[in-house]
């Protein structure tokens, strides 16, 4: 963990104020801390509230998963999906200029080539995330908070099971190690659970961290290290003088760091504009359903590949989770999209029990239009870096873009190119070649 700084004296401001202590802002601060800067982090609710975005997951981290939600075939989808009230998918048709924008953005990056290089840059941040995270949970508190055991993608279709099998040499070239699964062999793997599946794919570097275990015992840790963790403290506004913030108005007082950094998830829209910043971010409702385990539940976690629903096993529950619904800050839960998740399930997993539910949940994902996070600094304020857009997949980019964001701040060459991440970049092609 980082050394801890020097003592704060009484009423003394940090050098960084980090917003939000989901898992992206606990990974922001706890590189800068790393760096040496005095840190204060702040969060409207509670560590792992059961309510805030970090905790209503599945954990999944690791190398599966890179694939961005724009790609090629997903327009052709979406009247379909419109009028499907259990569709993974789903938006609710409204004049708002800001969810018009984004869909825009969105359709514009459905092609093969946005595809291509968006899975590289999220597949990179992945693996570097996966490393740190081995780092982070290899002894102490945290040693049993990271499992990493494998992960299975099961695709129920022929058609389905072919394009999976397409995608493999790429991910292999890689470093990503899968390997392909018929019936037999997913048999042989999972003897207990009955499969209605054409194959699957194993992806031997799958892993998950056990939510919320992992973001209290990583906060406690923090804050043995010298980070000052304020929770139910709300960000109110901003003090702004020559393009710079010069002080944070919180429920809890006043705060004048140097350097603030935006990684409240969805609410980071709201932080922003009160900053005359636009953030291209809209919430995206996703739903979590935990059953009792039952009798013979999988021994791996599974992505249903067509159904777009995680499968996670924990100790005597499942925890089925899907669907994206961009439907404001609704957080609502509709018996419908659950009872979608439940029967998806059912499709690939005949046998399993998931009659008793033990919990429902419903939150909201932050999302920009080409699955990459926002990571670097506004026009607007010289002194702000933001940290938010990081979608369904937070846990597994968090950690590398926590290191970015401290390598910003600090004024050092960033580890990769942060242009696919500018907060601007809606202006241009994010993946033009450059003049250098």
């Amino acid at each position: 963990m980082p050394t801890p700084p020097a003592p704060r004296p009484p009423g003394d401001d940090p050098d960084v104020l980090v917003v939000g202590a989901g898992v992206v802002g606990l990974f922001c601060a706890w590189f800068l801390a790393r760096a040496g800067h005095r840190v204060t982090v702040v969060d409207r609710g509670e560590i792992g509230d059961p309510a805030a975005c970090s905790s209503g997951n599945t954990g999944f981290v690791g190398t599966q998963g890179a694939a961005p939600l724009a790609e090629p075939g997903v327009p052709a989808k979406g009247l379909r999906y419109l009028l499907d009230p259990e569709s993974p998918f789903h938006v609710r048709p409204r004049p708002d200029p800001a969810l018009l924008a984004w869909l825009w953005h969105f359709r514009r990056r459905c092609t093969e080539q946005h595809a291509r290089a968006a899975f590289d840059v999220l597949l990179t941040l992945k693996q570097r995330s996966l490393a740190i995270l081995r780092e982070v949970c290899a002894t102490g508190p945290l040693a049993d908070t990271l499992t990493a055991q494998g992960m299975l993608l099961a695709c129920r279709t022929p058609e389905g099971f072919a394009a999976a099998r397409a995608s493999v040499p790429a991910a292999v070239a890689r470093g990503v190690p899968l390997r392909v699964l018929d019936p037999g062999e997913l048999a042989a793997l999972e003897p207990d659970v009955a499969f209605d599946v054409a194959g699957a794919l194993l992806n031997a570097e799958g892993a998950a961290l056990r939510i919320p275990a992992f973001l209290v015992a990583f906060a406690d840790a923090l804050r043995a290290a010298g980070v000052d963790i304020r929770t139910h403290t709300e960000v109110r506004d901003f003090e702004v003088t020559g393009g710079r913030v010069r002080a944070v108005r919180t429920s809890g007082g006043d705060l004048r760091p140097a350097e603030v950094v935006l990684a409240a998830g969805v609410w980071s829209v709201a932080c922003a504009r009160r900053l005359g910043v636009d953030l291209m971010l809209q919430p995206a409702k996703g739903y979590a359903v935990d059953v009792a385990a039952g009798a013979h539940p999988p021994r791996l976690p599974i992505l249903l590949s067509e159904g777009k629903v995680a499968v996670m096993p924990l100790g005597d529950r499942l925890r089925l989770a899907g669907t994206l619904e961009l439907v404001g800050m609704d957080t609502s839960v509709s018996p419908r999209r659950v009872d979608g998740i439940v029967r998806t399930v059912a499709a690939y997993l005949p046998g399993l029990d998931t009659d008793r539910r033990v919990r429902v949940w419903s939150g909201l994902r932050p999302c920009t239009p080409d699955s990459l996070p926002l990571l670097g600094r506004p026009g607007a304020c010289r002194n702000v870096v933001v940290a938010a857009g990081h979608g369904h997949i937070g846990m597994g980019l968090a950690p590398a873009g926590g290191r970015l964001v401290a390598q910003l701040v600090g004024g050092e060459r960033p580890e990769l190119d942060l242009a696919p991440f500018a907060v601007d970049r809606w202006r241009r092609r994010p993946f033009a070649r450059r003049n250098r």
